[in-house]
C-alpha cells in the first residue's frame, strides 16, 4: 500500500499544474494559431477566471486553509473550465462575468450590442463619438503606440 500511496500522491501533485497551467498554455497557443475566434474566447475567458480564482485564494488564504478538500474542489472546477467538452470558462464568462461588466459599464459593448458585432468591423465615426468608460480608456492601448 505504501508504493501505491506514493504514486497517487505524486499523480495528485502533477494533476494540478497539468490541468491548471500546462494544458491551458498549450491550448491557448493552439487557439492563437487557429483561424477560429471561438477557441480564443474560451481560453481568454479561462485565463480571466483563473486569475480571479488565484487572486481570491490570496485574499481568502486564512479561510481556505480550514477547508480540507479545497485543492480537490478547485482542481475539479478548473478541469470543468478547461475541458473542451464542457467549455466551462466560456459559459461562466458569458453568463456571469460579461453581465456584471456590462452592468457596471466596463465593456466596450455597453448598451445591447453583442460581442460578435463588435469584432465584425472597424470602428465607425459613430462608434468613435461614443464616450468610453474611464476604465476602458485607461486600459485600451492607443493606436499610435502599437508596434505591430
Amino acid at each position: 500500500m505504501g508504493k501505491l500511496w506514493t504514486i497517487l500522491t505524486h499523480l495528485h501533485s502533477l494533476a494540478g499544474p497539468t490541468v491548471m497551467l500546462l494544458y491551458p498554455l498549450y491550448a491557448s497557443v493552439q487557439a492563437m494559431e487557429s483561424p477560429s475566434k471561438l477557441d480564443d474566447e474560451q481560453w481568454l475567458a479561462y485565463w480571466i477566471l483563473y486569475s480571479f480564482i488565484t487572486l481570491m485564494e490570496m485574499v481568502l488564504e486564512s479561510l481556505i486553509y480550514w477547508i480540507p478538500i479545497w485543492y480537490e474542489l478547485k482542481l475539479l472546477f478548473i478541469a470543468w473550465l478547461v475541458l473542451p467538452n464542457f467549455r466551462g470558462a466560456a459559459f461562466i464568462y458569458d453568463k456571469f462575468v460579461r453581465e456584471q461588466l456590462r452592468k457596471h459599464g466596463l465593456t466596450a459593448a455597453g448598451s445591447g450590442s453583442s460581442k460578435k458585432d463588435d469584432k465584425s468591423s472597424s470602428p465607425s465615426s459613430k462608434d468613435k463619438d461614443k464616450p468610453k468608460s474611464k476604465f476602458l480608456a485607461f486600459v485600451t492601448p492607443k493606436k499610435d503606440h502599437e508596434a505591430y
